[in-house]
């Protein structure tokens, strides 16, 4: 279970729920082991947050478990969707622990969003990938010709092909480079819409998350990645953080149960802020 995450799955606005899947991680693998991960070295975080004044434990977040995967990556997806979903439908928000980012289709068909905000290393703009039209390296392209995005923006994205950089010069992608981030403010861009985050940990410099299945130099640092979730959680409808496995001494999994608890922090705080007014 993710500390603090104690609420009936009945009374919940936020669930949590892990995807371990680990078949088309294209370096080094071990995504199976990301949930497991994160929830543990997440046990050392304290419950109550300064910022926001606000306890986790108070955020009425439920841990629904792992999902087991196996071996056909579309049919896992379809049925994470669907947990996912009947999480939406609760009027939660659907917080998924990866695995790889293949599993981030299935929250983005669970919420439905006009807007993809993605912190990731890779532009994950292919067709496919060694014939794998189910790669990871395939999502973002997914969520926009295939899932009914109508915008994504990928942060922190710093290498791809050739031709994921001629994708990514269309009107419906806005790539905000490593050192743009630190500046990069969403202002009113996501007003009146839905917006689903999406954290692949490889955006961080590998300095700092060395535990990623394609690290990448010259990424974010953690502070940067934190603001950006502070920054477009009060607007998201859905979160997850993917692409963490055991290949360090918990770094990585480290920084993204703390980015999760970041997330859910800000959109609790927003959400109480709105309706004080």
């Amino acid at each position: 279970m993710f500390p603090g995450a104690t609420e009936s799955r009945d009374d919940a606005a936020y669930v949590v729920v892990g995807a371990p899947l680990d078949i088309s991680t294209s370096f080094r693998p071990g995504t199976r082991f990301g949930p497991e991960r994160i929830r543990r070295f997440a046990r050392t975080f304290d419950d109550y947050d300064r910022r926001t004044g606000l306890r986790f434990s108070d955020l009425r977040v439920h841990d629904e478990g792992d999902v087991h995967p196996w071996d056909d990556a579309e049919a896992y997806v379809e049925w994470v969707s669907g947990t996912l979903t009947d999480a939406v439908w609760d009027d939660a928000v659907p917080l998924l622990l990866g695995g790889e980012h293949t599993v981030t289709a299935a929250g983005v068909e669970a919420v439905e969003p006009d807007v993809f905000v993605c912190l990731d290393a890779h532009l994950d703009l292919r067709t496919e990938y060694d014939g794998n039209e189910w790669s990871h390296a395939t999502l973002t392209r997914r969520v926009l010709d295939e899932l009914g995005a109508e915008e994504a923006v990928i942060v922190g994205a710093r290498t791809g092909s050739e031709a994921e950089w001629d994708r990514a010069e269309d009107d419906d992608v806005t790539v905000v480079p490593p050192e743009g981030a630190a500046s990069w403010d969403p202002g009113d861009r996501f007003d009146g819409r839905s917006v689903y985050l999406s954290v692949d940990i490889d955006a961080a410099d590998p300095a700092f998350a060395p535990g990623t299945g394609t690290p990448e130099p010259f990424g974010l640092e953690p502070r940067e990645m934190r603001d950006i979730v502070r920054a477009v959680a009060p607007h998201a409808d859905g979160f997850d953080v993917v692409e963490v496995n055991d290949r360090d001494d918990g770094q990585a999994a480290s920084l993204s149960g703390k980015l999760l608890r970041e997330f859910v922090f800000s959109h609790a705080a927003a959400g109480r802020s709105a309706a004080e007014r």
